[in-house]
């Protein structure tokens, strides 16, 4: 990912503490007249923004199992991987993905 933020069209905006997600759990990023992004944290503290919709049939990603790269969806266990959004098979589908950094322990998304 460029360092370059004046590259970039988005703008980098200071979410929360990386403790503040749980460790193989989410936190919701509520956007006003836009789709919710669901902030991931896996075990090894890596962390993932996606749509907080799953392509199936809509239920909140947030509310899944997270597990390695993966999250499940709590309607039908629909499973999304949290590198690419892309469901995997033999599900079919794909959730948005955002930017996001971890930088001194504070999450960053990038946001529109």
């Amino acid at each position: 990912m460029s360092t370059d933020k004046s590259a970039d069209m988005n703008h980098w905006q200071s979410i929360c503490k990386l403790d503040e997600i749980p460790a193989q759990g989410a936190r919701v990023v509520k956007r006003e007249g836009k789709t919710d992004i669901a902030l991931f944290r896996t075990l090894d503290n890596r962390v993932f923004a996606l749509d907080d919709h799953c392509p199936h049939k809509g239920g909140a990603l947030s509310h899944g199992l997270v597990y390695g790269d993966t999250v499940a969806c709590p309607l039908h266990n629909f499973k999304i991987s949290l590198q690419t959004g892309q469901a995997q098979a033999p599900d079919e589908g794909h959730t948005p993905c955002h930017k996001v950094e971890l930088r001194d322990d504070t999450v960053w998304l990038a946001v529109d």
